[in-house]
């Protein structure tokens, strides 16, 4: 029994790393870098940013809100981001970031039509532009992801094949036991 639980716990991540297809850590913590520093870039510029004085020019007063947001969510990313660069192997982590990126860039995409049209189009151009660089992290990311669940599903069916390998090999062990009338001793 105890040589079942040892092999279920050294066994499956010995293998699964071996096999691995997902980058090294440093790879990771590097690419969610890039990622947050990329974001951060987008915070001087959204502080510039006034949808108070766009209503006067006709703008709808959602847009404040909409800002507001764009400047939580971006709070969010940054916070995400960091918590995903400590444990890069933490697949809750990397899709809390991933899809706090993809809120905090559709909340910007539409407060850019607002920037454009009621404060500076050269500003929108900016935001969008930074929206853009980081766009590759983005893909980097979502790449990562994939590969991380492919390996913790793999991960996952190995050390099931073998709880299954362990409770069949107890189950026998006990019948044998039952059957010779000896009582099952551990050892």
């Amino acid at each position: 029994m105890r040589l079942c639980a040892a092999l279920l716990l050294f066994t499956a991540p010995g293998i699964a790393q071996t096999e691995k297809g997902v980058p090294e850590e440093w790879d990771v913590r590097t690419m969610v870098q890039n990622l947050k520093t990329q974001a951060q870039h987008i915070k001087p510029v959204l502080d510039q940013i006034q949808p108070e004085t766009w209503v006067s020019k006709g703008a709808p007063t959602a847009y404040i809100a909409q800002w507001k947001s764009a400047s939580a969510e971006l709070g969010y990313l940054l916070q995400s981001s960091d918590a995903f660069s400590k444990q890069p192997d933490r697949l809750p982590l990397a899709l809390d970031t991933y899809f706090r990126m993809q809120s905090t860039d559709a909340m910007l995409g539409s407060l850019i039509q607002g920037i454009r049209k009621y404060q500076n189009p050269a500003v929108a151009d900016l935001i969008q532009g930074i929206v853009n660089e980081n766009s590759g992290n983005r893909d980097r990311l979502r790449e990562y992801i994939r590969e991380l669940a492919t390996e913790k599903e793999q991960e996952f069916q190995i050390a099931d094949k073998e709880a299954q390998r362990c409770r069949g090999s107890l189950m026998r062990q006990s019948s044998v036991n039952k059957s010779s009338g000896t009582k099952g001793t551990s050892k």
